[in-house]
């Protein structure tokens, strides 16, 4: 029976950095075993909302609730695993060595780095060090560490920034796989071309929701056939007022995600 338990729910979430406002009452439920694209421009909120997730973001006020337990909680370390914008790597070790310390450090058996080294296609360069990789395989390689232990959600900060298009795709490939093997995975970007790889979206402007919908809503619902230019359509909606809603009632209800509430200014 699949789990109808939000994976993360959010609610009331309110964030200052510095003197800045980051979220003020955020509502946010995500679906389990899915591809969530968070989506939106730089400096939106998108780190921010995914230091939340994994506990690492002090917040002012409401909650944050991850494969339900309160975000941060030590029972989650296992269970949530986070790969940040830059390689989370030892440049002067191989591969294998890299992923070998943090199965060792975990107190892991060692046929885990086989796993995991395997599932993310860089068997044939387990010898390689780090320093001689493309940022592809760096990627790769921190997301072998990442897939350790078999987490239930994976967190990717903005994972394919830089690459060309054929290690995307590559990159994208392997996320689908893990969700199809069950496990959440929310992947943060810039680029709204990959929106249509995901399952839900989360589009974000100026530290609020502007849409969760689904790839095809937000097409249908735009009326635009190019994910930026349907960003740009919401983001034109919302600036003039009360949005408009991009539930589609002919879809399934476990592909449908909850929408989150407009903030109050």
């Amino acid at each position: 029976m699949m789990n109808s338990s939000p994976a993360v729910s959010i609610a009331g979430l309110r964030v200052k950095r510095g003197k800045v406002q980051v979220f003020d009452g955020l509502d946010l439920d995500l679906t389990p075993g899915r591809i969530t694209g968070l989506m939106g421009p730089s400096g939106c909120g998108k780190s921010t909302l995914i230091r939340c997730v994994v506990g690492i973001q002090k917040v002012q006020g409401g909650t944050v609730t991850v494969l339900g337990l309160p975000a941060g909680t030590p029972a989650l370390r296992r269970r949530v695993t986070y790969s940040s914008q830059q390689a989370s790597v030892y440049t002067d070790l191989s591969v294998g060595e890299n992923v070998t310390y943090f199965t060792r450090l975990y107190g892991l058996p060692s046929t885990e780095a086989d796993r995991v080294i395997t599932a993310v296609g860089l068997a044939d360069q387990r010898s390689q060090r780090a320093d001689d990789l493309s940022g592809g395989q760096l990627t790769r390689t921190s997301l072998a560490i990442a897939l350790l232990g078999q987490p239930e959600l994976v967190v990717l900060d903005e994972p394919t920034v830089g690459l060309d298009p054929v290690l995307r795709a590559e990159l994208w490939g392997i996320f689908r796989g893990l969700a199809d093997q069950g496990i959440t995975l929310i992947v943060s970007s810039h680029v709204m071309d990959e929106a249509n790889r995901c399952d839900d979206l989360l589009l974000m402007r100026a530290g609020r929701i502007v849409a969760h919908t689904t790839p095809a809503s937000l097409l249908i619902e735009s009326g635009k056939s190019d994910p930026d230019e349907a960003f740009l359509e919401l983001i034109r909606r919302d600036i003039a007022g009360p949005r408009h809603s991009l539930d589609t009632p002919n879809e399934a209800p476990v592909s449908t995600p909850r929408h989150a509430e407009e903030d109050q200014r």
